[in-house]
């Protein structure tokens, strides 16, 4: 399983190309090779999943109701904003326009490894959604570590 870690600056160019960076390629297993599946993420970044992972969370949207609005309402906004791309022979994938706009990208990306996925992120849009945060590193820390077994 795929667990990506670090923060990488990336530029995107004309035709909206970036680079995964080659320590994150090594985390990928043999299931999912130089497949991805891209989409809407949140906070306005977008969430890049190796294929086999996008199976695990297809599975967990298949649970989800046809019945309830809040359940469609999500299956909606991911599936209709997710794509496969394919690593190039440079190590590059191409984000869908309708994404670049949702997450705003144009010249510039941060790409960082949180665990089984990686998100994309406008480097502005990042550092606003960080100088926003109410509470800090240390205090979301206590609330969330406290309960885990």
């Amino acid at each position: 399983m795929a667990s990506f870690k670090g923060t990488y600056k990336y530029s995107v160019d004309t035709k909206g190309r970036i680079n995964i960076p080659s320590k994150l390629r090594k985390q990928l297993s043999d299931d999912s090779k130089d497949h991805f599946v891209i989409t809407r993420g949140f906070d306005k970044c977008l969430f890049l999943y190796p294929h086999n992972i996008w199976l695990e969370v297809e599975e967990k949207l298949k649970d989800l109701s046809e019945f309830n609005s809040d359940h469609r309402y999500l299956e909606r906004q991911i599936y209709s904003t997710a794509e496969d791309v394919v690593l190039d022979v440079q190590a590059r994938i191409i984000i869908p326009a309708v994404l670049r706009e949702y997450a705003q990208i144009k010249d510039e990306v941060f790409i960082i490894g949180v665990s089984n996925r990686i998100e994309i992120w406008n480097p502005k849009i990042y550092e606003e959604y960080l100088n926003n945060r109410t509470s800090s590193y240390e205090d979301v820390a206590e609330r969330v570590m406290t309960n885990l077994k």
